[in-house]
């Protein structure tokens, strides 16, 4: 019987028996389709509200696998989506009808401590790249939750707490190994298809399956001075403002995050607070330990905190520090905007809509990010936005479909309200799945946008990589 899925066009593809044993027969890892042992758990990513049913999901075990995927999708016109992690706001990983190239279970890291450098493939996870390097006192920049897949992370652009110190994760790639919609396995670098090389160093899935990468990693920890800080929620505008002044003067080893939310039933936090609104700062200091509790003294010294998490831990524990606040199922909506800065409008914006949240999982972030990646030139790599000095990400996240559209109004109002404090930028990785083409060139701008599209004409010219934020052919 022939398997049916869904073609490039939208029309469904009879893929013949011949045809699907050919394929079973080269491939080494489980094809799966619906009713199949693994097959949900497979297709349900992070994001609860993406509920797509790939008619084939290949579970691929290495890249000789992805490449025989490509080759068959290609040949028979079929929809395909590439599953990294699976931790895309925007459900990127999962086609409906079509074929998933799953690379989830390509989890091996190779670190060589004396080059500094370490290659892992892409179905790593940021907790198996940071354990593996940590092993040897170094990292790479990578993000803040520990189940984010490395692959869409760094070929978005990719920011964390060693970014004002070492810029996009993108920016520390050295090499790719990537698979190209003709099937082909290529090595790519600044010497080899250096054309390629640069377009995925931030423009996102659209010109090859990378299946490896080699980071450039520096000392860190393995222990740092981290943690968390908290205050009741009406001493939110106080907090920022707080925040704002240390940020601004901070050196390149200390990273803050802010958020404002409601109190969470953590441990850590006093439980008369919990499901009261809170603000919080997350500090990551890769420096000396004496330093970096003398340029924490202000924060301290701000209002009445009501709890102090900030010590001495190993670097792998501060990068999980957030993954309870971001569990996979749950429904999720962003909206962000880079920013030049911390206006005194922005704080007020933050702490009006503290006051109107629906959900008690949602919150206000900033990131701050300035630093190295103000450096380079706007067009070292498509990730671009070397003007932004934070990311606002603006979280919601609830439990129920029927609370989908009070939540998402809420993320919505709370971005158009601060549009005029952004640089005008956005981050590829934190776009939602209806976030169009003003939105994709807000990311990149138009001269990059038409770089990327002749490289995708380049190396994909029937745009099989198709279901991603999508550069135009």
């Amino acid at each position: 019987m022939a398997i049916q899925l869904t073609g490039m066009a939208g029309g469904k593809v009879d893929l013949p028996p011949e045809g699907f044993q050919a394929f079973r027969g080269a491939f080494s890892g489980a094809l799966l389709v619906p009713g199949d042992e693994g097959y949900e758990d497979t297709r349900r990513i992070w994001n609860g509200m993406i509920d797509r049913r790939p008619g084939l999901i290949a579970r691929c075990a290495g890249t000789a696998d992805v490449a025989q995927a490509v080759r068959l999708a290609r040949r028979h016109g079929l929809l395909v989506s590439v599953r990294g992690g699976g931790h895309n706001i925007a459900g990127l990983a999962v086609c409906e009808g079509g074929l998933m190239i799953d690379l989830s279970t390509m989890r091996g890291v190779w670190v060589d401590p004396g080059a500094r450098l370490a290659r892992a493939q892409a179905g790593c996870t940021l907790g198996d790249l940071d354990r593996e390097t940590q092993a040897h006192g170094l990292a790479t920049v990578l993000g803040f939750v520990s189940a984010t897949g490395i692959a869409g992370l760094t070929v978005g652009g990719g920011f964390g707490y060693l970014t004002r110190r070492h810029g996009w994760t993108c920016d520390n790639v050295v090499s790719m190994e990537v698979v190209t919609a003709d099937g082909e396995i290529r090595q790519v670098s600044a010497g080899s298809h250096a054309d390629l090389f640069w377009a995925l160093r931030g423009g996102g899935g659209n010109f090859g399956i990378v299946t490896s990468f080699e980071y450039r990693l520096f000392p860190v920890g393995p222990e740092i001075l981290g943690g968390a800080l908290a205050w009741r929620g009406e001493d939110a505008r106080q907090v920022l403002e707080a925040y704002r002044a240390v940020s601004a003067a901070a050196p390149r080893e200390l990273t803050c995050v802010a958020a404002l939310r409601t109190a969470p039933p953590a441990p850590w936090l006093p439980k008369e607070q919990h499901g009261k609104p809170v603000a919080l700062i997350f500090v990551c200091h890769t420096g000396s330990i004496e330093e970096g509790e003398a340029l924490l003294a202000p924060l301290r010294r701000t209002g009445s905190p009501i709890a102090d998490t900030v010590t001495r831990r190993p670097y792998t524990q501060m990068q999980s520090l957030l993954d309870a606040t971001q569990p996979k199922g749950r429904r999720y909506y962003w909206k962000s905007h880079y920013l030049p800065g911390i206006s005194p409008e922005l704080i007020e914006i933050g702490v009006a809509h503290l006051g109107r949240m629906v959900s008690p999982h949602s919150a206000f972030f900033l990131f701050h990010l300035a630093g190295a990646l103000n450096e380079l030139p706007a067009d070292h790599s498509p990730a671009g936005n070397r003007d932004a000095a934070y990311v606002l990400n603006i979280a919601s996240a609830w439990e129920r479909p029927e609370d989908d559209a009070g939540n998402i109004r809420w993320a919505r109002d709370c971005f158009e309200a601060s549009r005029p404090c952004s640089t005008g930028g956005a981050y590829v990785n934190f776009l939602t799945e209806e976030e169009g083409a003003d939105r994709i060139e807000a990311a990149y701008g138009r001269s990059t946008l038409d770089q990327l599209a002749a490289i995708k004409r380049a190396y994909d010219p029937d745009d099989l990589f198709r279901h991603t934020k999508r550069i135009s052919v």
